[in-house]
């Protein structure tokens, strides 16, 4: 056989194996899913299943590629990390274990990556790295110290706290800190207050800093400011199609409670938005000077900085958000998609679990769903999509506590399989696409934009969705204008940020020290009934002494409480002594 008709047969038999391979795409073989979807609404031809019920308050989550699946509790205590595995190949956590040796004190620990053989993970003040050990469950090797905030002895507070990660393809790894309060007042959040300018709070917080992902005992000087003027950023990602990072953000609260002459309960419901912004180096998306209004999509100055709702002042030169979505939704993970069970429509797009709001009464509580952005060439489309909802349980959500879940995190799996876990009981779902990925489209995202008609989606109407018509007692109208954002309508609060008025010592017993935190706010972690919370409230000595009786009596006499009134002269007698 001469040279050349060996090559020609030698490239016959290799066409006709690569042509047979094409030809043949392997059957991806999945678990199948529970006949009720675990609870959720998604497109046709998606099927969800419960891998987990009750793993502990989990927050952000990752799935190795053997498919063990790691996530983050909340606090640290007696153990900070657990690891699920499937044992019989049923989709199920048949192996739950629970480990990490090492200090964690703060309620928002956040991040769960796994990076070039790491498990990286956050506290509220620290990030740590541990070496993975392929095929073990329990990572017990030891835990290195990569960057730490000193939050704890922070003058200026530390309200957002929350630790998110992402990492570039260049040994970088992003970490925000986030404002310590919520639009750097000298005083925190007290109605009709001033901001301060220049705000001192964006030399060390309200932004993001780039570190080294492998330098040990980091702190704030070693690592570079990389952007500003972002508030609190607890969903983030790192999007390997344009190398750029991309982060959700929380946005102010309490416009209406903070300046009713300005604001109504409907706008402070409704604004301002959750921003989703592409975040270049170097960039500054105004806060706490400006936030953004999503129906007319402008940055507007906030009312600390002389706005009034309609000022734009030099909003327009600040960082834009690509999508804005409606108040108070808490945007707490984002990841863009990149594998390929899903339909072609998901392919490099971002998916947003919204924890849910605490501050939208009297108007419906909203978000406590998993939303979408299509993405083509590079660029979202403009327009979002519901995903998967009904983790609430109800419609409408008129407290916080009423939910019976709160997506926390989303990860993908090795196969493609989307994995969302939720905060209050630690449930964790895996959603699969099981339909016909060719045909996919427009009717099953048509039926899917129904879900915008609920109430934990639509923007409420001014009038029939008011959720507090009728109440008339004096007390009864200053609990629903200052107090009821946070502590809610049944007066449970919202862990772990805003304590429960609900069988209270603090509310029931010593009358002093409840006018004394009415009075002067209350700022860093307490505890009450036993379990901690570490928001902040601002003082409210500008109200009058017989206002300040009234709503301290109705919540001594509302949410199941029995306790006396409590009359202006009491006031009268706790001021003075402040003076």
């Amino acid at each position: 056989m001469n040279e050349m008709l060996r090559k020609k047969i030698l490239l016959l038999l290799a066409t006709s194996v690569l042509l047979y391979g094409c030809s043949r795409e392997k059957k991806l073989i999945l678990p199948p899913g529970d006949p009720d979807k675990g609870g959720l609404t998604v497109p046709d031809g998606f099927e969800v299943l419960v891998v987990a019920d009750s793993t502990g308050a989990a927050r952000h989550m990752a799935v190795a590629g053997n498919g063990d699946i790691f996530i983050k509790l909340r606090g640290g205590k007696p153990k900070g990390i657990v690891g699920l595995r499937d044992l019989t190949g049923d989709g199920k956590a048949d192996s739950v274990n629970y480990f990490g040796d090492y200090p964690d004190e703060g309620n928002y620990g956040t991040a769960m990556r796994l990076h070039k053989g790491y498990m990286y993970f956050t506290t509220a003040g620290e990030l740590w790295r541990v070496k993975m050990t392929t095929g073990n469950l329990v990572q017990s090797g030891s835990f290195e110290l990569i960057v730490k905030d000193d939050y704890k002895n922070d003058a200026h507070g530390y309200e957002h706290i929350a630790k998110p990660i992402a990492f570039d393809e260049e040994g970088h790894v992003y970490v925000p800190f986030g404002s310590p309060g919520d639009v750097c007042q000298l005083q925190n959040r007290i109605p009709g207050y001033p901001g301060e300018f220049p705000c001192s709070q964006l030399s060390e917080h309200g932004g993001v800093w780039q570190f080294s992902d492998s330098i040990p005992n980091q702190t704030l000087k070693d690592g570079k400011r990389y952007a500003t003027g972002i508030r609190s950023i607890v969903a983030m990602d790192w999007n390997k199609q344009d190398s750029s990072l991309y982060v959700a953000v929380h946005g102010r609260d309490n416009l209406h409670s903070t300046w009713p002459a300005l604001f109504n309960p409907w706008q402070s419901a409704v604004f301002p938005s959750e921003e989703f912004l592409k975040v270049p180096e170097g960039s500054n998306s105004g806060w706490p000077y400006y936030y953004y209004d999503q129906v007319e999509n402008k940055r507007k100055l906030n009312p600390e900085y002389g706005g009034d709702g309609v000022k734009e002042g030099e909003g327009s030169t600040m960082n834009q958000p690509l999508l804005g979505f409606p108040a108070h939704w808490a945007p707490n993970d984002l990841l863009f998609y990149t594998g390929n069970q899903f339909p072609d429509h998901y392919k490099n797009g971002a998916f947003i679990a919204f924890h849910g709001s605490t501050n939208r009464a009297p108007y419906p509580q909203a978000g406590y769903f998993v939303g979408f952005i299509p993405f083509k060439d590079g660029k979202p489309t403009g327009q979002w999509e519901v995903f998967a909802n009904g983790f609430a349980g109800v419609d409408p959500i008129v407290n916080t506590s009423d939910a019976r879940y709160r997506p926390m995190a989303i990860a993908m799996g090795p196969d493609g399989s989307l994995y969302l876990s939720e905060t209050e009981k630690g449930k964790i779902w895996r959603v699969m696409f099981k339909g016909d990925k060719k045909n996919f489209g427009k009717p099953e995202l048509d039926r899917m934009e129904e879900q915008k008609k609920l109430s934990n989606v639509r923007t409420p109407d001014f009038v029939t969705d008011n959720l507090e018509k009728g109440s008339v007692s004096q007390g009864e109208k200053i609990y629903a204008t200052y107090c009821l954002a946070c502590h809610q309508g049944n007066g449970k609060g919202s862990p772990p940020r805003f304590p429960p008025l609900e069988g209270a010592d603090w509310v029931n017993g010593d009358k002093q020290k409840l006018i004394g935190v009415i009075l002067n706010g209350l700022n860093g972690p307490i505890k009450v009934n036993g379990k901690p919370y570490d928001g902040a409230m601002g003082a409210h000595g500008f109200l009058k002494d017989d206002e300040i009786a009234a709503v301290a009596t109705y919540i001594r006499s509302a949410f199941g409480n029995k306790s006396s009134a409590v009359s202006a002269d009491e006031v009268a007698t706790v001021r003075s002594m402040k003076n």
